[in-house]
Protein backbone atom coordinates (compact mmCIF):
# COMPACT_ATOMS: atom_id res chain seq x y z
CA UNK A 1 0.00 0.00 0.00
CA UNK A 2 0.91 3.67 -1.14
CA UNK A 3 1.26 6.41 1.54
CA UNK A 4 -1.79 7.88 0.30
CA UNK A 5 -4.75 8.63 2.39
CA UNK A 6 -8.17 6.91 1.52
CA UNK A 7 -11.04 9.38 1.46
CA UNK A 8 -12.21 8.27 4.80
CA UNK A 9 -8.81 8.84 6.54
CA UNK A 10 -8.85 11.96 4.89
CA UNK A 11 -12.43 13.52 5.78
CA UNK A 12 -13.44 13.47 1.84
CA UNK A 13 -17.44 11.42 1.79
CA UNK A 14 -17.37 9.31 -1.22
CA UNK A 15 -19.72 9.48 -3.65
CA UNK A 16 -22.29 7.28 -1.94
CA UNK A 17 -21.91 9.56 1.59
CA UNK A 18 -22.52 12.76 -0.11
CA UNK A 19 -25.32 11.27 -1.74
CA UNK A 20 -27.28 9.55 1.16
CA UNK A 21 -26.61 13.18 3.43
CA UNK A 22 -28.16 15.02 0.38
CA UNK A 23 -31.03 12.59 0.63
CA UNK A 24 -31.47 13.16 4.59
CA UNK A 25 -31.40 16.93 4.16
CA UNK A 26 -33.54 17.19 1.56
CA UNK A 27 -36.18 14.65 3.42
CA UNK A 28 -35.88 17.11 6.69
CA UNK A 29 -36.77 19.81 4.61
CA UNK A 30 -39.43 18.26 2.69
CA UNK A 31 -41.02 17.70 6.80
CA UNK A 32 -40.49 21.37 7.61
CA UNK A 33 -42.76 22.11 3.96
CA UNK A 34 -45.32 19.75 5.23
CA UNK A 35 -45.63 21.14 8.95
CA UNK A 36 -46.29 24.18 7.76
CA UNK A 37 -48.82 22.89 5.18
CA UNK A 38 -50.67 21.41 7.91
CA UNK A 39 -50.54 24.31 9.97
CA UNK A 40 -52.15 26.03 7.31
CA UNK A 41 -55.18 24.41 7.44
CA UNK A 42 -58.21 26.12 8.96
CA UNK A 43 -59.77 23.93 11.57
CA UNK A 44 -62.65 22.10 10.05
CA UNK A 45 -62.30 22.73 7.00
CA UNK A 46 -62.48 19.30 5.66
CA UNK A 47 -62.00 20.44 1.83
CA UNK A 48 -58.96 22.16 2.43
CA UNK A 49 -57.91 19.51 4.83
CA UNK A 50 -57.98 16.41 1.95
CA UNK A 51 -56.42 19.22 -0.41
CA UNK A 52 -53.12 19.32 1.42
CA UNK A 53 -53.23 15.99 2.17
CA UNK A 54 -52.91 14.92 -1.31
CA UNK A 55 -50.57 17.74 -1.96
CA UNK A 56 -48.97 16.19 0.78
CA UNK A 57 -48.88 12.25 -0.88
CA UNK A 58 -47.66 13.74 -4.09
CA UNK A 59 -44.62 15.70 -2.35
CA UNK A 60 -43.62 12.57 -0.66
CA UNK A 61 -43.93 10.28 -3.68
CA UNK A 62 -41.95 12.73 -5.78
CA UNK A 63 -39.10 13.32 -3.77
CA UNK A 64 -39.33 9.41 -3.32
CA UNK A 65 -39.07 8.74 -6.62
CA UNK A 66 -36.16 11.51 -7.20
CA UNK A 67 -34.01 9.98 -4.40
CA UNK A 68 -34.60 6.81 -6.10
CA UNK A 69 -33.31 8.34 -9.71
CA UNK A 70 -30.28 9.04 -8.42
CA UNK A 71 -29.29 6.26 -6.63
CA UNK A 72 -29.79 4.26 -9.90
CA UNK A 73 -27.73 6.78 -11.81
CA UNK A 74 -24.77 6.50 -8.87
CA UNK A 75 -24.97 2.85 -9.78
CA UNK A 76 -25.13 3.09 -13.30
CA UNK A 77 -21.64 5.56 -12.45
CA UNK A 78 -20.09 2.99 -10.72
CA UNK A 79 -20.50 -0.23 -12.55
CA UNK A 80 -17.47 -1.22 -14.29
CA UNK A 81 -18.15 -1.81 -18.66
CA UNK A 82 -14.74 -4.57 -18.73
CA UNK A 83 -12.07 -5.35 -16.20
CA UNK A 84 -11.34 -8.18 -13.94
CA UNK A 85 -14.46 -10.09 -12.32
CA UNK A 86 -13.10 -9.88 -8.87
CA UNK A 87 -13.01 -6.36 -9.30
CA UNK A 88 -16.69 -6.18 -10.59
CA UNK A 89 -17.64 -8.36 -7.84
CA UNK A 90 -15.93 -6.04 -5.51
CA UNK A 91 -17.21 -2.94 -6.87
CA UNK A 92 -21.11 -4.58 -7.03
CA UNK A 93 -20.76 -5.04 -3.48
CA UNK A 94 -19.39 -1.59 -2.40
CA UNK A 95 -22.54 -0.06 -4.43
CA UNK A 96 -25.40 1.61 -1.68
CA UNK A 97 -28.60 -0.26 -1.39
CA UNK A 98 -31.91 1.19 -0.65
CA UNK A 99 -32.39 0.96 2.77
CA UNK A 100 -35.46 -1.24 4.57
CA UNK A 101 -36.08 2.56 6.14
CA UNK A 102 -36.34 4.01 2.70
CA UNK A 103 -37.93 1.33 1.09
CA UNK A 104 -40.67 1.56 4.01
CA UNK A 105 -41.04 5.60 2.94
CA UNK A 106 -41.60 4.49 -0.56
CA UNK A 107 -43.86 1.86 -0.37
CA UNK A 108 -45.79 4.31 2.34
CA UNK A 109 -45.79 7.73 -0.11
CA UNK A 110 -47.05 5.10 -2.57
CA UNK A 111 -49.93 4.27 -0.87
CA UNK A 112 -50.80 7.81 -0.20
CA UNK A 113 -50.88 9.22 -4.02
CA UNK A 114 -53.16 5.70 -3.89
CA UNK A 115 -55.11 7.02 -1.70
CA UNK A 116 -55.27 10.66 -2.69
CA UNK A 117 -55.68 9.66 -6.32
CA UNK A 118 -58.98 7.60 -4.94
CA UNK A 119 -60.14 10.43 -2.64
CA UNK A 120 -59.89 12.87 -5.80
CA UNK A 121 -62.23 10.69 -7.72
CA UNK A 122 -64.78 10.41 -4.78
CA UNK A 123 -64.67 14.54 -4.32
CA UNK A 124 -65.78 14.21 -8.11
CA UNK A 125 -69.10 11.73 -7.51
CA UNK A 126 -69.61 13.91 -4.94
CA UNK A 127 -70.02 16.92 -6.63
CA UNK A 128 -73.35 14.58 -7.77
CA UNK A 129 -74.69 13.88 -4.47
CA UNK A 130 -77.82 15.76 -2.48
CA UNK A 131 -75.63 16.46 0.22
CA UNK A 132 -73.30 18.40 -2.01
CA UNK A 133 -76.33 20.44 -3.86
CA UNK A 134 -77.57 20.79 -0.07
CA UNK A 135 -74.44 22.53 1.20
CA UNK A 136 -73.63 24.48 -1.97
CA UNK A 137 -77.23 25.86 -1.32
CA UNK A 138 -76.65 27.11 2.50
CA UNK A 139 -73.39 27.98 1.50
CA UNK A 140 -74.69 30.73 -0.50
CA UNK A 141 -77.63 31.32 1.99
CA UNK A 142 -75.21 32.06 4.63
CA UNK A 143 -72.37 34.42 2.35
CA UNK A 144 -75.35 36.83 2.01
CA UNK A 145 -75.17 37.32 5.84
CA UNK A 146 -71.69 37.64 6.14
CA UNK A 147 -71.28 33.29 7.91
CA UNK A 148 -70.35 30.68 7.78
CA UNK A 149 -71.26 26.64 8.95
CA UNK A 150 -69.07 25.92 11.63
CA UNK A 151 -69.70 21.82 11.97
CA UNK A 152 -70.87 20.24 15.13
CA UNK A 153 -70.20 16.62 16.39
CA UNK A 154 -72.79 14.03 14.80
CA UNK A 155 -72.94 12.51 17.92
CA UNK A 156 -77.05 12.94 18.36
CA UNK A 157 -76.05 16.27 20.72
CA UNK A 158 -75.51 18.63 17.48
CA UNK A 159 -78.41 20.88 18.54
CA UNK A 160 -77.54 21.11 22.09
CA UNK A 161 -73.80 22.17 20.90
CA UNK A 162 -74.71 24.73 18.31
CA UNK A 163 -77.34 26.39 20.62
CA UNK A 164 -74.07 26.33 23.29
CA UNK A 165 -71.39 27.11 20.62
CA UNK A 166 -73.77 30.23 19.57
CA UNK A 167 -74.56 31.75 23.93
CA UNK A 168 -70.91 30.72 25.07
CA UNK A 169 -70.01 34.32 25.59
CA UNK A 170 -73.36 35.85 26.73
CA UNK A 171 -74.55 35.43 30.02
CA UNK A 172 -76.54 32.53 29.43
CA UNK A 173 -73.76 30.21 28.95
CA UNK A 174 -74.66 26.62 29.85
CA UNK A 175 -72.86 22.95 29.29
CA UNK A 176 -75.21 20.98 26.47
CA UNK A 177 -75.85 18.56 29.39
CA UNK A 178 -77.09 21.40 31.26
CA UNK A 179 -79.05 22.71 28.45
CA UNK A 180 -80.93 19.50 27.96
CA UNK A 181 -82.09 19.13 31.25
CA UNK A 182 -83.01 22.85 31.13
CA UNK A 183 -85.40 22.11 28.24
CA UNK A 184 -86.84 18.86 29.72
CA UNK A 185 -87.71 20.49 32.68
CA UNK A 186 -89.32 23.48 30.59
CA UNK A 187 -91.05 20.96 28.82
CA UNK A 188 -92.13 19.22 31.86
CA UNK A 189 -93.73 22.05 33.17
CA UNK A 190 -95.47 23.20 29.87
CA UNK A 191 -96.74 19.90 28.75
CA UNK A 192 -99.75 21.29 27.13
CA UNK A 193 -97.60 23.37 25.10
CA UNK A 194 -95.91 20.31 23.79
CA UNK A 195 -97.72 16.70 24.61
CA UNK A 196 -100.26 17.61 21.22
CA UNK A 197 -98.05 17.52 18.74
CA UNK A 198 -96.15 14.34 19.85
CA UNK A 199 -97.78 10.64 18.44
CA UNK A 200 -97.35 7.33 19.41
CA UNK A 201 -95.40 6.24 15.76
CA UNK A 202 -97.62 2.48 15.94
CA UNK A 203 -100.92 4.40 16.93
CA UNK A 204 -101.07 7.25 15.58
CA UNK A 205 -102.13 8.83 18.40
CA UNK A 206 -101.00 11.49 20.82
CA UNK A 207 -98.76 10.92 24.15
CA UNK A 208 -100.38 10.59 27.22
CA UNK A 209 -98.56 11.09 30.52
CA UNK A 210 -96.49 8.46 31.18
CA UNK A 211 -95.03 8.71 27.64
CA UNK A 212 -94.64 12.15 27.31
CA UNK A 213 -92.51 11.54 30.96
CA UNK A 214 -90.28 9.24 29.40
CA UNK A 215 -89.92 11.49 26.06
CA UNK A 216 -88.71 14.28 28.68
CA UNK A 217 -86.46 12.10 30.64
CA UNK A 218 -84.90 11.16 27.05
CA UNK A 219 -84.16 14.59 26.14
CA UNK A 220 -82.53 15.61 29.78
CA UNK A 221 -80.41 12.42 29.90
CA UNK A 222 -79.43 10.42 26.76
CA UNK A 223 -78.21 11.80 23.18
CA UNK A 224 -81.77 12.01 21.95
CA UNK A 225 -81.77 14.24 18.69
CA UNK A 226 -84.06 17.45 19.08
CA UNK A 227 -86.22 18.91 16.91
CA UNK A 228 -88.96 22.22 16.84
CA UNK A 229 -89.97 21.13 20.18
CA UNK A 230 -86.95 21.59 21.60
CA UNK A 231 -85.93 24.53 19.66
CA UNK A 232 -89.28 26.30 21.20
CA UNK A 233 -88.61 24.99 24.51
CA UNK A 234 -84.82 26.95 24.42
CA UNK A 235 -86.16 30.09 22.80
CA UNK A 236 -88.03 30.69 26.05
CA UNK A 237 -85.57 29.34 27.99
CA UNK A 238 -82.95 31.95 26.83
CA UNK A 239 -85.79 34.04 25.70
CA UNK A 240 -84.42 34.92 22.11
CA UNK A 241 -84.79 34.47 18.67
CA UNK A 242 -83.70 30.98 16.97
CA UNK A 243 -83.23 31.52 13.27
CA UNK A 244 -82.45 28.29 11.42
CA UNK A 245 -81.08 28.00 7.67
CA UNK A 246 -82.10 25.67 5.56
CA UNK A 247 -81.86 24.50 2.13
CA UNK A 248 -85.19 25.08 -0.53
CA UNK A 249 -87.06 26.36 2.24
CA UNK A 250 -87.36 29.75 3.94
CA UNK A 251 -85.37 30.44 7.22
CA UNK A 252 -87.34 29.14 9.66
CA UNK A 253 -87.91 31.76 12.62
CA UNK A 254 -88.84 30.61 16.37
CA UNK A 255 -89.32 32.68 18.90
CA UNK A 256 -90.24 36.26 17.34
CA UNK A 257 -91.54 37.53 20.45
CA UNK A 258 -87.99 38.03 21.82
CA UNK A 259 -86.10 41.00 20.95
CA UNK A 260 -82.54 40.80 20.77
CA UNK A 261 -79.56 39.13 17.99
CA UNK A 262 -80.89 35.60 17.21
CA UNK A 263 -78.85 32.32 17.67
CA UNK A 264 -78.93 31.34 13.98
CA UNK A 265 -78.22 27.34 12.97
CA UNK A 266 -78.49 25.79 9.48
CA UNK A 267 -80.70 22.33 9.22
CA UNK A 268 -78.73 19.62 7.03
CA UNK A 269 -81.46 16.92 5.45
CA UNK A 270 -78.53 15.07 3.33
CA UNK A 271 -75.50 15.33 6.13
CA UNK A 272 -75.47 12.36 7.66
CA UNK A 273 -76.23 8.84 6.23
CA UNK A 274 -78.42 8.33 9.50
CA UNK A 275 -80.17 11.16 9.37
CA UNK A 276 -80.29 15.23 9.92
CA UNK A 277 -78.37 17.68 11.41
CA UNK A 278 -77.43 20.50 13.03
CA UNK A 279 -74.51 23.02 12.71
CA UNK A 280 -73.52 26.45 14.22
CA UNK A 281 -72.07 29.46 11.97
CA UNK A 282 -69.41 31.85 12.56
CA UNK A 283 -68.31 35.00 10.66
CA UNK A 284 -66.66 34.52 7.57
CA UNK A 285 -63.86 36.87 8.42
CA UNK A 286 -64.00 35.33 11.68
CA UNK A 287 -63.46 32.11 10.77
CA UNK A 288 -60.37 33.09 8.46
CA UNK A 289 -58.16 34.59 10.98
CA UNK A 290 -59.03 32.80 13.71
CA UNK A 291 -58.99 29.27 12.05
CA UNK A 292 -61.91 27.78 14.43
Amino acid sequence: MDGGESNADSGELTPEQALDVKHKAERKELQSKIQALKKGVPKGDKKKNKEVKAQIAILESELAQKHEKESSQLEDTNKPSNGDLSEQVNTNAAQPRISKAQKKRDKKALKAKEQSEIAAQAEKDYVNTLRYAEEEKIKNLLAQMKLQVKPMVPDGNCLYYAIVDQIKNTDNAYTSDTLRRKTADYMLCNADDFMPFLTDPNTGDCFNKEQYEKYCDEVANTAAWGGQLELRAMSHILQTPIHVVQADVPRLIIGEEYNGKPIILTYHRHELGLGEHYNSVRLLDEIEHNGS
